[in-house]
């Protein structure tokens, strides 16, 4: 997904002397800006993780404040597309936590037989390796051909990768791994071709689904999904951004629908944590029910 740096991760940062009160009037103005003049909403991210990337890329543009980046991006549309790629880093792998995708299959594959036709939601899907790695599973389950994903960022440049899918060759043996380790049926080499530094995986593996732009923060529900995966989102937003997107969610959700989060995410103190049952607590699977 698409998401900002935490909190821990290194940055320089800016210079020693400045002024703290400033600096967050200066973030403010500058995710204001950007929401009005481009519609990306920024403002409810974790203050923290936010500044770390805001410098970030103040420093990458040889600039010495964030006033300076404001102004810049504001009147440069190629400055706001780097900057974007910062504010939306990926942090993502094929069959991530291998155990999710074990008991994916082993408890909500059995749930997706009985549906006709089946829609799944990837949001904040980044650069499209989770979105692979389950049509990889569903194909394996004899479920693909009666199923569409789709698939959506905020950022258009990783939606590019995604479609193309292509990923490093080196990374390779590591996914092998993951799907070893998440109940593949198969061998791996079979979903992809070796081409001089990347790995290309089938075009079937796509065809029944759609990468499309979409914000979260902004965006309104577009279909009704049977599953909703959103993992390792939601901690980058505030409390009260959360609950926004949860209201997304849910309203996106038929009954009985499931809702996949990350390893540290959960409906605790959310409003709609009554509206769903544990599926699987560990690895935050959600039913939807009322």
């Amino acid at each position: 997904m698409a998401v900002p740096l935490t909190p821990d991760e290194a940055l320089d940062g800016p210079p020693l002397s400045y002024n703290p009160e400033l600096e967050r009037i200066e973030i403010e103005l500058l995710l204001e800006g950007v929401f009005r003049h481009y519609g990306f909403d920024f403002r409810s991210y974790a203050y923290a993780s936010i500044r770390r990337r805001l410098w970030k890329r103040t420093e990458a543009e040889g600039l010495s404040s964030i006033s300076e980046l404001q102004a810049l991006v504001l009147h440069d549309s190629a400055a706001m597309e780097r900057l974007l790629l910062d504010l939306s880093v990926s942090v993502t792998a094929m069959f991530r936590d291998p155990g999710f995708y074990q008991v994916f299959r082993e408890e909500v594959v059995p749930l997706l037989r009985t549906y006709p036709f089946i829609r799944i939601w990837h949001a904040g899907c980044s650069s499209g390796e989770e979105v692979y790695s389950t049509a990889i599973v569903l194909e394996e389950e004899g479920l693909l051909e009666r199923t569409r994903i789709y698939a959506t960022d905020i950022n258009d440049a990783v939606l590019q990768q995604a479609r193309a899918g292509i990923f490093p060759l080196n990374r390779m043996q590591e996914y092998t791994e993951n799907y070893i380790r998440a109940g593949g049926k198969r061998s791996f080499s079979e979903y992809y071709t070796a081409k001089y530094d990347g790995a290309l995986f089938s075009p079937s593996l796509t065809r029944n689904t759609v990468f499309s732009q979409h914000n979260l923060v902004t965006d309104r529900s577009f279909s009704e999904f049977t599953v909703i995966f959103c993992r390792n989102v939601l901690i980058y937003f505030d409390r009260d951004l959360q609950n926004r997107v949860h209201t997304l969610f849910y309203d996106s959700l038929v009954m009985l629908g499931i809702l996949a989060l990350g390893s540290k995410e959960s409906l605790r103190f959310s409003q709609y944590e009554p509206c769903y049952e544990k599926l699987h607590p560990r690895e935050k699977l959600y039913r939807k029910i009322r």
